[in-house]
């Protein structure tokens, strides 16, 4: 096991809670110190990487024992974080009357489960080595459960050059429309 300095329980959390949990938990420990998160929501391993990586800290790796995966974040400087949300927005309400590409970065079993008809599954996990897969050219709505993911994967398309990304707010969870299950 690596060693860790401090220790944080997010088994039975879903997102955001990890990643709430964590930057609360984070800002009490030393620069240079390791956190342990354990955790059983699947998606925590892009969320959270993605996330220490926004905001200065070193992502190390996640260990998967069972349900349960650990995650090891080494905090950052001390400087204050400021995490930018991602500009363009779309209202939950407005994503059926749009044209363009609504991108579904929960995990896979989330979208079997149901997804808004026409949506592409890439989980948070895969995006970056699945970017080829998406036309720059097209509007792309990125939509997770809460927001939050989604926030995080609409910054990662931007830094590799889409321009019409929109961070759908507030996600699957507020999702009254027709859904479409695979399961």
């Amino acid at each position: 096991m690596i060693q860790a300095n401090h220790l944080l329980d997010a088994k039975g959390l879903a997102c955001p809670m990890p990643i709430v949990k964590t930057k609360k938990a984070i800002t009490d420990i030393d620069e240079g110190q390791v956190l342990e998160i354990q955790a059983t929501d699947k998606g925590s391993k892009a969320d959270l990487a993605a996330w220490a990586s926004s905001v200065g800290h070193q992502y190390l790796g996640t260990v998967e024992e069972g349900d349960v995966l650990y995650h090891y974040i080494r905090k950052g400087s001390n400087e204050p974080e400021v995490e930018k949300a991602f500009e363009q927005t779309v209202p939950l309400e407005e994503i059926e009357s749009r044209e363009g590409l609504i991108l579904d970065v929960r995990e896979a079993a989330e979208y079997a489960f149901g997804h808004i008809k026409g949506a592409k599954s890439i989980p948070m996990g895969e995006l970056e080595s699945r970017l080829t897969e998406l036309d720059k050219e097209q509007d792309v709505y990125v939509i997770c459960r809460t927001g939050k993911r989604s926030d995080l994967a609409a910054q990662l398309l931007a830094k590799n050059g889409f321009t019409k990304v929109y961070n759908v707010l507030p996600g699957m969870s507020e999702w009254n429309g027709n859904i479409t299950k695979e399961v």
